[in-house]
């Protein structure tokens, strides 16, 4: 895991390099796009929500420093004009949902093992790390889902909340799905207790037996199932179970998909997309919401105003099928 992550950083320290030390800075974000997309008549405007927050670490279009599902991110994306955001769930040692996105520690900050592994107390002192540049722009730590819903709670509207849960326990591959209900118990206590608006919440995940026991333990909010790979095969899943969403990544956002789901009653999120280019594609599908990662450019092809007061409030609701 080390290794990769040596090879992964030397890759994006080049990619970087090559950018900023040669003078093509332009030429590398040549596939922004400079016009305007919009949304076709009969549909409500597509709600735009910053994937893991502001997005990824990455070195171009845009430069993001910011560790996925950090505080800092997620303000950023929600600075910027977001309408909501998208963050990562998984459970610590003594059962508190923590916001972190890969199956292993070691991968992104100063920690080692799994989430899974360690108290929440222990993992909020490990430190985000990128290497060179991105740490020289960050000093972030992992947070807690409770923390999050302490920020957003101050805000005059709380932002649209997609919760994408990763159960799968890379630490425990006997049975990765074994503490699910612990997670669907807390998540519950959590959103009752900060009184978030169940028509603001998404709740995603891979692992169908979840789905129903979010059905007994927040009946009010909407779920998303998230499908990844076997299209055909799982969704028929998603009206079998009667989630409100499926949730596509930008390789499976096809017309013939796009029009499937719909076809079988339910809303469509797509996640993905950073350049204008990618972003077009993926608004051209008409979709509910898309999980983006890139913010400003997503804003810049609706035409929209980067101010959070003027986020559309009738963007389409995600507890509501159209």
């Amino acid at each position: 895991m080390l290794k990769r992550y040596a090879v992964t950083v030397l890759a994006r320290r080049a990619n970087w390099l090559v950018c900023v030390l040669g003078g093509v800075l332009a030429g590398c974000s040549r596939h922004a796009g400079s016009g305007s997309t919009t949304v076709g008549p009969g549909h409500a405007p597509v709600r735009v929500i910053g994937h893991a927050g502001s997005g990824f670490f990455t070195p171009i279009n845009p430069f993001n420093p910011l560790p996925p599902s950090s505080l800092a991110g997620v303000a950023k994306a929600l600075g910027a004009g977001a309408d909501g955001v998208e963050v990562d769930v998984q459970l610590s040692q003594d059962s508190v949902p923590v916001l972190y996105h890969d199956a292993e520690l070691q991968s992104m900050t100063t920690g080692h093992g799994c989430v899974s592994q360690h108290r929440a107390a222990a993992l909020q002192q490990l430190s985000y790390r990128g290497g060179p540049p991105y740490d020289w722009f960050q000093q972030q730590r992992i947070a807690t889902l409770e923390q999050l819903l302490q920020e957003l709670s101050k805000r005059p509207a709380f932002p649209y909340l997609h919760l994408d849960l990763h159960e799968n326990d890379a630490c425990q591959p006997q049975q990765p799905h074994a503490r699910s209900p612990r997670l669907v118990r807390a998540l519950g206590r959590l959103l009752r207790q900060y009184q978030v608006p169940p028509e603001r919440v998404l709740i995603v995940t891979e692992h169908v037996p979840t789905l129903r026991q979010f059905k007994t333990e927040l009946p009010g909010v909407a779920l998303g199932l998230e499908i990844t790979d076997r299209f055909n095969e799982r969704l028929p899943l998603a009206a079998v179970e009667g989630v409100r969403a499926v949730v596509l990544p930008k390789r499976l956002a096809t017309p013939e998909h796009v029009a499937q789901v719909r076809s079988a009653g339910l809303q469509v999120v797509l996640f993905g997309g950073r350049s204008g280019k990618s972003i077009r594609r993926l608004l051209a599908l008409q979709p509910d919401a898309i999980e983006v990662d890139n913010v400003p450019q997503m804003l810049k092809q609706l035409g929209r105003n980067r101010s959070p007061r003027t986020n559309p409030a009738n963007a389409p609701n995600l507890t509501r099928v159209r």
